[in-house]
């Protein structure tokens, strides 16, 4: 017999991007499965280079297998039926249902929005069969009025289902009044009238003094403040796609980022950024690059547009330098195919087709196919002093590479060679994500790059500490939807 839900489906929209409808969705995830209600996340359309490989063998938004770790279930498609990997400021990567539909512009995407829209309500429809609550996710703002034909993302897909609202504001970047007043008002009378309340997000100070605005909005609006969420510091929670910056922590050991223009999965120095001994940064355009010990090159979603940014920035020879005196370099995935001789797009996947000479570090070569790579794989790392320790993590490429450097591989995944070391162990470049998550491999690969400090980070518990902490600062929100007139 299943447990009674406070609601069967619950979707979280917020006032403008990155109002913390995905940490907001993850603690009710988090509280209801404590209650023992079965419980997932849903994000019909999410447009974001951070994805994770699911157990079904396809491709979500990095922030719905937060969600569904939250819930105690294994991430699968049906979470986040509609992914979109933009490649450019006008196109992007169409995946539906995990698997890669097609490459489109903007325009062509509008109109195919009734059809993506079919995977969505598809899979809801499977999600409210198989748990008792379903948490949804909206994108962006339903404020974007240039965006409401066809809308399949907030109110589009609320009205369509028929489902209740809550409307997230963030304090923390201020006018928080004025930010649900304007959304309301660009709001429809039906969808105005399922937003059950709001959320203030990120307060910090004397919550009396914000007691007079919340009175007031209350009389304009009709509407329930449900709660004032507290701003948390220090958490370790996936982020869905913006880049986060800062780090509380800094250590002796320097290691840089380029912060690529289609930067993806950059979580996957996340264990890093967590490390007491290390000071990590993302280098920007036009930023000046200090010395470090150890530079990462990211995955990207344009591995030769981004390849152009780095030799406009000057890295070929800064690289140079690094390798001259000694440093170590890095390459995951899309910054793995950098560090060959060369990168082929014959067909154009990621853009113009054509070819680019990469960095020149590795005796490789890539080309790019229609065909990608979503796996989830476990192995050994092969590289000189890691006495083969485990590692885990996913696979997600759209190129094969082949070259002499693949002679000397990385690690050994599934019992097969993967990845590279140059001859002289400065150089290392794999396909695999999520590499430093696994303890083992994580201190192995920093002792690689020369950092032998003992301390390991466990990504698994600090993630889990995590959610538990902003399921502990909701739980005001979900006695105030308990109290809500059904």
């Amino acid at each position: 017999m299943r447990l009674q839900a406070p609601f069967p489906a619950l979707m979280v929209q917020g006032t403008t991007s990155d109002a913390g409808k995905s940490t907001v969705v993850a603690a009710l995830c988090r509280l209801l499965m404590r209650r023992g209600v079965t419980v997932a996340p849903f994000k019909p359309q999410n447009m974001a280079l951070n994805s994770a490989v699911t157990s079904d063998g396809g491709e979500i938004g990095r922030a719905q297998a937060l969600q569904a770790l939250a819930c105690g279930i294994a991430p699968h498609t049906d979470m986040n039926p509609v992914l979109l990997k933009p490649s450019s400021n006008t196109g992007a990567q169409v995946i539906i249902h995990g698997k890669v539909r097609a490459d489109m512009d903007a325009r062509d995407y509008q109109q195919y929005k009734t059809i993506a829209m079919d995977a969505v309500l598809e899979s809801y429809a499977r999600l409210r069969q198989q748990y008792d609550a379903v948490v949804v996710e909206g994108a962006g703002s339903p404020a974007e009025v240039n965006l409401r034909a066809r809308d399949i993302a907030n109110m589009g897909f609320a009205e369509a289902v028929d489902c209740p609202v809550i409307l997230v504001a963030d304090i923390d970047r201020g006018g928080v009044f004025a930010h649900i007043i304007g959304t309301l008002a660009c709001l429809s009378d039906s969808e105005r009238a399922r937003i059950l309340g709001f959320v203030i997000n990120r307060f910090r100070g004397d919550i009396s003094l914000l007691q007079p605005g919340i009175d007031w909005l209350e009389q304009q609006t009709g509407k329930p403040v449900l709660a004032v969420l507290p701003y948390l510091q220090g958490l370790f929670l996936d982020a869905e796609d913006a880049v986060d910056t800062i780090q509380t922590e800094r250590g002796a050991f320097k290691v840089l980022v380029p912060q690529l223009p289609r930067i993806s999965n950059h979580t996957d120095v996340d264990a890093l950024r967590a490390h007491p001994g290390i000071d990590l940064q993302f280098i920007k355009q036009g930023q000046p690059i200090p010395p470090a010990d150890l530079v990462i090159l990211p995955g990207s979603k344009n591995t030769r547009g981004d390849l152009a940014w780095l030799q406009q920035q000057g890295w070929p020879a800064y690289l140079a330098k690094h390798l001259r005196y000694g440093g170590k370099v890095l390459g995951i995935c899309g910054g793995f195919q950098m560090l060959g001789l060369s990168v082929c797009d014959p067909l154009g996947v990621e853009g113009a087709a054509g070819d680019s000479a990469a960095l020149g570090l590795l005796d490789m070569v890539t080309e790019l196919t229609s065909d990608k790579r979503l796996q989830q794989v476990r192995g050994h790392c092969a590289f000189a002093g890691a006495d083969d320790a485990p590692v885990a993590g996913y696979e997600i490429h759209m190129g094969v590479s082949q070259g002499a450097a693949l002679r000397q591989p990385a690690f050994v995944i599934d019992g097969r060679p993967e990845g590279a070391v140059s001859g002289d162990g400065q150089i290392l470049g794999s396909y695999l994500h999520g590499m430093f998550d696994t303890p083992a491999a994580c201190s192995a690969l920093l002792r690689w790059a020369g950092l032998d400090s003992g301390h390991t980070v466990d990504t698994a518990a600090l993630r889990d500490a995590s959610l538990e902490r902003i399921a502990d600062a909701a739980l005001p929100l979900l006695d105030a939807l308990e109290r809500l007139p059904r």
